[in-house]
């Protein structure tokens, strides 16, 4: 008896002091190249022709952001996720473009700058989460827009990559959202009202910002410290933007780029989408009031109707299109010149 007394002392002390351990589960379609190879194949139809600007955030000088045993530092963990993402993208033959390839020091305004003169399509800044004090538990993930619905700044398409990074990320990593938003995207006004993170703020094409998880969660940090793990995480990302562009993106365009004047004030945008346009949902602004147009559904064309009122001198139209999955047209805003 007293044996068996003493091993169920010894197994109450071993199981009490213990956490739990590290689990994560390998998705199906990562566990091998065959299998990842086979996805790259399928998205590659879709991605092939766009380009990603990728900012692991922080790195250089910048590497105080540790885990409560300092095992993951927030920069070392940014970096191998975009290095795997970058990898996973240009396998599927999508040029790629990164703010920094190593441990170095890029300025906020540089990372956003960089991005602006690169020629990509979609800016994806790569970070972890922390919370102060004594909270050693707190977890989830989250990917953050810029600006809210009604704000002069919001662009929809930011939103819409957004939810579907956040969807797979979320998965393969086995997290939950965050509690404060239905579907785990979060609007970085939340944190500063008005103007929110200054890589998305200058970012002056479609720009997200992910916070993969909390480093400062005690469990959290023994997987982030993995390496297997954070190209888990990528290939959650990877996943997220090929869904994204399978969805379709429509585009927009007129004659000139910039500038355009006008004597007759009217003016022809085209609609080019692979999936049908929802009409009532079209958004036409100038100076940020609505003005009125006509679709035509067999030549995809959106006439905007500038009225007579409308006075000499510069005007910013606006137009946004969304397509029956969802998905919005990067920002189409130009200068309109109306001459006497």
């Amino acid at each position: 008896m007293k044996k068996i007394f003493f091993l169920l002392i010894l197994v109450s002390l071993f199981y009490f002091n213990c956490g739990p351990s590290v689990h994560y589960v390998k998705p199906p379609d990562w566990l091998n190249k065959s299998k990842q190879d086979s996805t790259i194949q399928y998205f590659s139809q879709y991605l092939k022709d766009w380009k990603f600007f990728i900012d692991p955030g922080h790195g250089g000088e910048d590497r105080r952001s540790k885990g409560p045993k300092g095992e993951a530092v927030e920069a070392d963990v940014n970096l191998r996720v975009s290095l795997a993402l970058r990898d996973f993208l240009e396998r599927a033959g999508v040029k790629v473009i990164m703010s920094r390839d190593k441990d170095s020091t890029v300025t906020l305004f540089d990372r956003s700058f960089i991005s602006n003169a690169s020629g990509c399509d979609i800016f994806i800044s790569v970070h972890h989460n922390a919370v102060g004090g004594k909270d050693n538990t707190t977890n989830y993930t989250s990917t953050w827009y810029h600006a809210q619905e009604g704000h002069n700044d919001f662009n929809p398409c930011n939103w819409d990559i957004a939810k579907y990074i956040q969807r797979d990320l979320a998965y393969v990593m086995g997290n939950n959202g965050s509690l404060s938003s239905f579907d785990g995207t979060l609007s970085d006004f939340i944190v500063y009202p008005g103007n929110g993170f200054s890589v998305l703020r200058y970012a002056k094409i479609p720009a997200v910002l992910i916070e993969g998880s909390f480093f400062s969660s005690t469990y959290e940090e023994q997987r982030l410290k993995l390496p297997e793990f954070n190209e888990i995480q990528a290939w959650g990302i990877f996943r997220g933007l090929g869904k994204y562009i399978c969805a379709g993106v429509p585009k927009l365009e007129f004659a000139s780029d910039t500038l355009v004047k006008l004597s007759k004030p009217n003016v022809d945008v085209k609609v080019t989408s692979e999936f049908p346009i929802i009409k009532k949902n079209i958004v036409v602004t100038v100076d940020n009031l609505e003005t009125n147009y006509t679709y035509d559904e067999n030549l995809n064309i959106i006439t905007v109707k500038f009225a007579p009122s409308f006075s000499s001198g510069d005007h910013l139209l606006n137009v946004i299109v969304v397509n029956k999955n969802g998905n919005h047209s990067f920002p189409f805003k130009r200068n309109i010149r109306i001459i006497p």
